[in-house]
């Protein structure tokens, strides 16, 4: 009985470890965080990554868009593990205090991991900036280059579809004409003058 106890109490512990061990760990992988720097910028940050953490900050800046992105190992920080949510807001917070998000943010520190390896510090590795209607005005273009090529394309259709028109053969009129003449030399010669036309009509006839 004892024995059967013993094995009963080991079980139990051994489905506590492992539920300890299938317990998911804390995550920030596709998460996003919106704010505003000091001037007004609407800003997005994501997250993405798991060991190396990349970081991309996007914003709208009076007619403007600008961005720049960040990749480190936060997790080496052990208060990073036991919180990525903390860490990343706290992030949020100092961008907040800035004019412009991607500027003078070479790196990104956190009062959290202070003491952590510098492999933990989220480091700026690329930035950029453009019109924010540049994108529409490259849509436009190409919109309508696409649908000046499809017109063209239908006009020499419709070009390439042109009826062919049969060949007229030549009438030949000399033989009538000579007849005709001679037909009416011979009315003016043996009919009355009124009667001209219907003779030589008949002449005509009998002369082929």
């Amino acid at each position: 009985m004892k024995s059967f106890a013993l094995l009963f109490l080991v079980a139990i512990c051994g489905m506590g470890g492992l539920g300890q061990k299938l317990k998911p760990k804390k995550r920030s992988n596709g998460e996003e965080i919106n704010f505003r720097t000091k001037t007004k910028d609407v800003c997005t940050m994501s997250m993405s990554g798991d060991e190396e953490m990349k970081l991309r900050i996007e914003c709208k800046s009076q007619g403007m868009s600008y961005w720049c992105e960040f990749t480190g190992k936060p997790s080496v920080c052990r208060a990073f593990r036991n919180n990525p949510k903390i860490y990343w807001n706290q992030i949020a917070v100092e961008l907040r205090k800035l004019p412009h998000a991607c500027e003078s943010t070479q790196v990104l520190k956190t009062t959290m991991c202070q003491k952590a390896p510098t492999e933990a510090l989220m480091k700026q590795i690329a930035a950029g900036m453009e019109p924010e209607d540049l994108a529409n005005q490259d849509k436009s273009v190409q919109k309508t280059s696409t649908s000046m090529r499809g017109a063209g394309k239908s006009s020499v259709k419709k070009i390439g579809k042109l009826p062919v028109l049969p060949l007229i053969k030549p009438t030949q009129h000399g033989q009538g004409s000579e007849n005709e003449t001679e037909a009416m030399k011979l009315a003016r010669e043996h009919c009355w003058e009124s009667l001209h036309g219907f003779c030589s009509y008949i002449i005509g006839i009998f002369r082929g």
